[in-house]
Parts: structure tokens; sequence; C-alpha cells
């Protein structure tokens, strides 16, 4: 049967507890939202039926049993969601609650649920599948679970598109086949299709659809949110962002990069060139300060966070007035998600995208594909060329150098892989272009680029290898590996000479061996006696010598010649002259 509500949380078919009702006043929802909108509050959509679930058990949870797990993809999503429960399990002191994510000591987690207990887990999937394995810490955790109500896979479709598929599993395998399992999911994927049937006994879908304008409406995104694109060449697009940043420094950006590498690159590369405004990086090789950045850029007023898609989805950063996507993303649908961490919960924001000549058919194909029309910005005036001062940063520390390099082959090697490859082709890609916008000093050598030329690109006239780093630590470090490397270079010539050498003498060697031998054989083709009639020639020839110099008398000589079965050989066939030689 299907229960339509007119928005109250009082119209539920099922009551809900009088303070879970009034958790809702105090955050601000007083009434009920289509899911679909950005801000209101998805997480709710899970939060409530676990804490009416446990409120409904029969037997109360213990400190040590675990009645609920929330498992999200990011560790700033699970903070997140830490938060929304904790405003509820406020209310319900006999509900402990646990975090347990990256970046974090795991020794400590443990001995925080000893002491506390976690009957609501909020984890990524990662991290609880270490604890699983810390029983020799005394944390039996597989027995804990086995109280285990419900299961929560939050953005079900991003936990398997990050490669958490093996985690996932595992969990699942240890815990109890008894329970409810939900999963949340913005996107259903054939990933999430084949969880369901393999980890879900008799699943149910449940689809939100808007009713009425809004489901009617042909625009995807919030209609406060003002999205724009901008066309621009590869080299001008740094200067671009730069310029817009520069004008815009009271408000609060979010800047979005395709790579770990580009954002560790351009992160390092605004902190230079705009001053006045906190600048901020998070990315997914992070691992311990991304839980300490993520938390102080939500508190601030205005700055900018440059990041990747790790912050695209889920994820709600108090008025974010901007968020500019310096490289599209890999897929449609992640653009949208993108775009949602601004204008949230009723508030107006703005949205920009910049987009290389070819890729300007991408706009008709997120207003048919996303619903998500976007509107141009014309390219700003009197923009700074800064790629110089790029490059001079590159050039006065190795460490610049470097990280505009591996950005470089991160961002090609990411655009080959990109959704979208009918719009976003590599072999149309102005590499040329694209290596000046990254102020780069030569080209990197990589599979992509082999055997091209890049006529329109000017390597810088040094030895990057005597750049050095600013940091003298660094620098020493590799001062001393390459004085390992130049030794080790030095004795493998040598080695590789001597190896030569030897080759060289035992291939002489060989021919002279060779040599002898057919000479041998040319001696033995021409001499008319076989070598076992040569033994018997010698044998005679020296009986008659010692015939000659009377050590035997010649009746000795003629027996022995019978004796031994030899033919007999007369003085004269051998000649005179011939034993006088030998005597």
């Amino acid at each position: 049967m299907e229960h339509v509500t007119e928005g109250s949380w009082e119209s539920l078919p099922v009551p809900l507890h009088p303070r879970v009702l009034g958790a809702l006043r105090e955050l601000g929802f007083p009434y009920m939202t289509p899911v679909q909108v950005t801000g209101s509050g998805k997480t709710l959509a899970f939060v409530i039926p676990i804490l009416e679930i446990l409120l409904r058990r029969e037997e109360k949870l213990k400190k040590s049993q675990v009645g609920a797990i929330i498992i999200t993809p990011t560790r700033e999503l699970a903070i997140q969601i830490d938060e929304v429960l904790s405003h509820f399990t406020k209310h319900f002191p006999q509900f402990s609650q646990i975090l347990w994510i990256g970046g974090r000591n795991p020794g400590e987690d443990v001995e925080r649920f000893r002491q506390q207990g976690g009957n609501i887990i909020v984890a990524t999937p990662g991290r609880l599948e270490d604890m699983f394995r810390r029983k020799a810490e005394g944390l039996d955790l597989a027995s804990c679970v086995r109280s285990l109500d419900v299961l929560v896979l939050d953005e079900a479709d991003r936990l398997l598109d990050m490669g958490f598929e093996a985690s996932i599993n595992t969990i699942l395998e240890l815990l109890p086949k008894q329970r409810r399992t939900g999963l949340f999911s913005a996107t259903q994927t054939q990933e999430v299709e084949n969880l369901v049937r393999a980890g879900l006994r008799n699943p149910v879908r449940v689809s939100v659809k808007e009713k009425g304008v809004a489901a009617s409406s042909a625009q995807k995104t919030p209609s406060r949110l003002e999205n724009y694109y901008m066309v621009c060449k590869a080299d001008e697009k740094f200067n671009q962002l730069v310029h817009f940043l520069r004008n815009h420094k009271q408000e609060k950006h979010l800047v979005f990069f395709s790579t770990c590498a580009c954002v560790e690159y351009y992160g390092k590369a605004l902190e230079a060139l705009v001053k006045g405004v906190k600048i901020m990086c998070i990315h997914g090789k992070m691992k311990y300060k991304r839980n300490k950045i993520f938390m102080e850029f939500r508190k601030l007023q205005s700055g900018i966070l440059v990041c990747t898609d790790v912050m695209a989805r889920g994820i709600d950063i108090p008025e974010v007035n901007w968020v500019l996507q310096y490289d599209p993303p890999s897929s449609a649908s992640a653009f949208v998600h993108r775009c949602g961490r601004t204008a949230r919960i009723g508030h107006r924001g703005s949205a920009l995208v910049f987009l290389l000549p070819m890729e300007e058919s991408y706009i008709n194909f997120l207003a048919i594909n996303q619903k998500c029309p976007l509107q141009e910005m014309k390219l700003q005036k009197s923009t700074v060329d800064l790629l110089p001062k790029l490059k001079s940063m590159a050039l006065a520390d190795r460490a610049v150098f470097e990280k505009g390099m591996k950005a470089f082959v991160s961002y090609v090697q990411a655009y080959a892989k990109h959704e979208c490859n009918l719009i976003f082709r590599l072999k149309d890609l102005d590499f040329a272009s694209l290596a000046r916008g990254f102020a780069l000093l030569r080209m990197p050598k990589m599979p992509e680029l082999r055997g091209k030329q890049f006529p329109d690109f000017v390597p810088v006239d040094i030895n990057t290898d005597t750049i050095p780093f600013k940091d003298k630590i660094r620098e020493k470090q590799r001062q001393k590996l390459l004085q390992q490397q130049r030794k080790e270079k030095t004795e493998n010539d040598k080695r590789r000479k001597f190896i030569k050498n030897k080759a060289w003498s035992k291939q002489k060697s060989k021919k002279e061996k060779k040599k002898k031998m057919n000479e041998k054989r040319k001696r033995e083709e021409g001499s008319d006696i076989e070598d076992e009639d040569m033994d018997e020639l010698l044998n005679d020839t020296r009986l008659l010598k010692k015939l000659k110099k009377g050590k035997i008398t010649e009746e000795e000589f003629e027996k022995s010649l019978l004796t031994t079965g030899k033919r007999t050989i007369k003085t004269a066939d051998l000649g005179i002259s011939d034993l006088e030689d030998d005597s």
C-alpha cells in the first residue's frame, strides 16, 4: 500500500518518537522535503529509521553491542553523518555512537570503543574492515555485531565505484544475515543492482519522485543555482582562474581539479599568487590532514578549498558562494554533484566550469543528459599572464617543478579515461598549449607523447636536473642520492666494459681454436696413414733406434715385432737419415 503524506512529520502512518520530533525542529526541518533537493537533509532518511528501530527493540542494547552500522565512502561524509546523528543521540543517552575513519589512530579507536561502547557505528569501509581484525587488541567486533539490526550503505554506488567492493563483501560476510539493510544512492548503477541481488533478502525499492511543477521541470539542478561555463584555451585557463579568484576574495569557493597531483600543484600556485585569502587543499591521497582541513574550512566565512571529487558528493559546507570546475569531471553525474555543493537549503549559489574550445559540445550534452542548462560567461579582460611567474617558481624550487610534471601526466591519464570520450578525445588535445598552461619547463617522458613533435612548445634552455629543492634537507638528500647514482653508474659502466672485453677475448680464443682444429683436420686428411697405423709406426721406430744403438739384437727386434702383433718395418723403410736426426 502506498502512503501519501502532506509533508508534516505527524502525518506519517507510524508516529515518530517525541524526542525525534524535537531534534528535527532543532535542526530546522519542520516538515519533510523531497530528497533530491540539495541540502534537504538526505542523511535523515536513514538516521530517523535507525533510531526508531533501535528504540523499538525488545532487549535493550548493552554498551558493547552494536545495533546499527552506517558505511560511507569518504571520511568527510562520515564526519558529517556523525554530526547529524549526534543531534539526535544527545536526546537518547542510552545510545552510544562512535566514528571510525582513516587518519586516526586505530589503537585509540579500539580503546574508545572498549570504554564508551558504540551502539551506532559510522565508518568508512577500510577502517571498519580493519577493526574486525583487531581481536588480539581486545576488540572482538564479530561478537559485538551479532546484535545488529540495521546496516546502511550511504552513497552505495560511490562505495563500489571507489574500489571498496572487496571490503564491503568482507564486512557483509561478518554481519548477521537477519538484519535490515538500506542502500542509499543518488544513482542506480549495475554494481549496486548486483549488490542488492547478492547481499539483500526480500529487497524493496523506494524511489522518490517529485510532484507538480518540480516533476515537470526541465532543470535537474536547484533553481537558485546559476550555472555558467567559460570557453578558453589551455594556456589561458590558469590566468582566468586567478583573475576570477582575485576579484572574489570575500567569498567562499570550491575549486575542483581532476586529479590529486593537480590539486597539489595548482594549490601551491594559488597560495603564491592569490594573496589575502585562506587557501586550503584536500584530496583522497591525504592521510592525516584531511579531517582537520575539512572541519576548518567549514567554519570559514570566506576562503578557497582546492579539491578533487572526494568533496563532490553529500558534503555540506555552509555558505559556499562559487563552485569552480577547473577540469570537467570524468562523469556527467559528478558534474551535478559538484554544483550541488552550493545553492543549498534555499540559499543562492553559482557554479562555473572552464572548457577548452574542443569541449564546447559538452554544454549541449549536459543540458540533455543531466537536465542542467548552462549560460556562457565571457572571458575576463585585463588578465595578467602569470605563467612566467609559475615557471620562475619551478626554476627556484624543484618541489614545484616536480609537482607540475606529475600534475601534467596525471591530467593526461585522467583525460584518456573520461566517460564522455566522444567529446573529451585525447587525440584532439593540444599538448603544447596544455604544457604551457601547466607552465612546464620541459615535456615529460610518457607513452601518450611518444613520437610526437611540439614546435609550439619551447623548453627552458637549462638542465632541469640542476634545479635544487628550496628545502635544504630535501636538497641534501637529493644530492646524496645523485652521488650514489653516479657511483653506481660508474661501477656499472666498468662492469659492462669488463664483460664486453671478456666476451671479445672469448670470441677471439674461440676463433683461434677453430682455426687450429681446421688445420689439424687438413693435416689428417692429407695423410695416408691412419691414427692406428701412426701409433704402430712410432712403436716400430723406437725399436729401430734401440737396435741401432746396440741396446737390443736383431733377434730381439724381430721377436718384439712378432709378440706385439705389429707389422714388420725394415730399416730401409724409414731411412738412415731419419734415425740419425732423432738420435
